[in-house]
């Protein structure tokens, strides 16, 4: 009796001290982050289901009669989003290559390669006492060419008043001359048509005479008579025509005058341009002058562009230099590219696959260096073209819409283009659709046993496929099909 109890205080003990070990545990152990936690949940379950799944075989084996238990999932109804998601590179849409556009030297040369600046930065600077200098002789070169022009003008002026007098006297006199012989013109048609008119009447009383001559003492007749002598008369004495015929005298003394006139101004002119320099030297003279004013002012309107260095015109990157601080530089020399961090996509290519799913002003998310930005599907190339391993693809271009400073160019961004997306739509795990001859179909449980159900599939996600016919929601899909299960056969859903 001694001893059992002796026993049992030494057990007493050791299960005091086995408590006070695991509670000193458990106080040291560190907590295990969310993560990890997470990956281990899903670890148990994973061993729970296999040995669920194994003890229903066992159990199936052991009897012949007892349903197979398969787990299953709901239909949802939710959204889904398809999309296709790639990755490029950063690149400016805009860049600008900034010449010298004066023979001055460089003052200073304020960045360098791989340098970020703002719209409105100064990059380069040129000597200021070399920039007053070259502006000074510009300005005397451009007086030096007006006064010579204005004294060649001069010394031609005089011919010229006298040619132009001519010129614009000889065009009246033209138009007048020309008016005058219209109006002469239409005088004497008018005489001609009044005589013709006149000697027509005269013929047809002839004519009514004949008709009336059995009967000489006929009133009519006698009428006629009178009529013929009167028409005669007026042949040779209408006052309308006598009229014109006054008129006509006028204008032809006036267009003699005007014809005499016009001798005169064609005298005037053959001096005057006798005078005058020849067109050939007043184009020379013009040509010449005026290429010197465009040089001169070209320069002067140069150098007041860089007077205050030359200046970014956009927020951008440096991305090449040649300036040097204190060199020379001619016209045309390249100083320096900088290129768009405002205006900038990402250069992506895109396999035959999922070409036919992107098209212009799909949105996109861009992530550049774990920052995401807005995006928007611009130009998509017409032509393929050979990647590294041989495949086709085609280059896109992912504009990003809301750039900011953080932008770096040149580096690697993650893409993914929102392809379509439905709303309030049936849904199941992509994972849960099988595919055989006859099409799609999912497997669920009805009336206790195994079935095929058809259905229609429409857009996809990474994890959820559309149901568009063959599921209503909360309906139940088999997630997972052992081997050897068939069509059939009796089964018990496990939700």
């Amino acid at each position: 009796m001694e001893e059992k109890d002796e026993m049992m205080t030494v057990n007493e003990n050791a299960a005091e001290q086995k408590t006070k070990k695991a509670k000193k545990e458990k106080k040291e152990k560190k907590p295990v982050d969310k993560a990890k936690r997470k990956k281990i949940r899903r670890v148990v379950l994973a061993v729970v289901a296999v040995v669920l799944i194994a003890s229903f075989s066992v159990s199936r084996m052991a009897a012949a009669n007892a349903p197979v238990m398969v787990p299953t999932t709901p239909a949802l109804t939710g959204e889904v989003e398809q999309t296709v998601n790639t990755s490029g590179t950063v690149v400016a849409n805009t860049s600008k290559s900034y010449f010298s556009e004066v023979k001055v030297k460089i003052g200073k040369v304020n960045v360098a390669v791989g340098d970020a600046v703002k719209a409105g930065d100064v990059l380069i600077e040129y000597d200021a006492d070399e920039l007053a200098k070259e502006k000074q002789l510009a300005e005397l070169s451009l007086k030096t060419g007006e006064g010579n022009y204005k004294n060649s003008i001069q010394n031609n002026n005089q011919m010229l008043g006298d040619l132009n007098e001519a010129n614009v006297n000889l065009a009246v006199l033209d138009q007048q001359i020309a008016d005058t012989e219209a109006y002469i013109k239409g005088l004497e048609e008018k005489i001609e048509q009044k005589k013709s008119d006149l000697a027509h009447f005269g013929a047809l009383l002839q004519i009514s005479i004949l008709d009336w001559q059995d009967q000489p003492d006929s009133d009519e007749y006698m009428n006629l008579q009178k009529m013929v002598q009167l028409n005669s008369w007026e042949q040779n004495n209408n006052e309308e025509i006598r009229g014109w015929q006054d008129e006509l005298d006028v204008y032809n003394k006036m267009l003699s005058d005007y014809k005499e006139y016009r001798s005169e101004m064609k005298s005037q002119k053959s001096s005057a341009e006798a005078g005058k320099l020849t067109s050939g030297a007043k184009e020379e003279i013009e040509a010449t002058n005026q290429t010197k004013e465009i040089q001169a002012q070209d320069t002067i309107d140069s150098l007041a562009n860089v007077e205050n260095g030359i200046k970014a015109d956009f927020d951008g990157v440096v991305t090449d230099v040649k300036a040097v601080e204190g060199a020379s530089v001619a016209d045309s020399s390249e100083l320096l590219k900088l290129e768009s961090t405002q205006d900038v996509s990402v250069k992506v290519y895109v396999t035959k696959y999922d070409l036919e799913k992107i098209s212009q002003g799909q949105d996109a998310v861009v992530t550049v260096a774990g920052k995401e930005y807005k995006g928007k599907v611009g130009k998509i190339n017409k032509m393929a073209e050979k990647n590294n391993s041989g495949a086709a693809v085609v280059g896109t271009e992912v504009e990003i819409l809301n750039p900011d400073s953080d932008i770096v160019l040149g580096v690697e961004a993650k893409i993914a283009i929102s392809t379509a997306r439905v709303t309030d739509c049936v849904m199941v795990p992509v994972s849960v659709v099988n595919v055989d001859m006859d099409g799609e179909f999912v497997y669920v449980v009805e009336n206790g046993v195994l079935a095929k159900r058809r259905v229609v599939t429409g857009i996809s996600s990474d994890t959820m496929v559309q149901i568009s016919e063959g599921l209503a929601e909360g309906e139940g899909v088999v997630t997972s099909v052992s081997a050897g299960m068939t069509e059939g056969m009796a089964v018990m859903a496990m939700q």
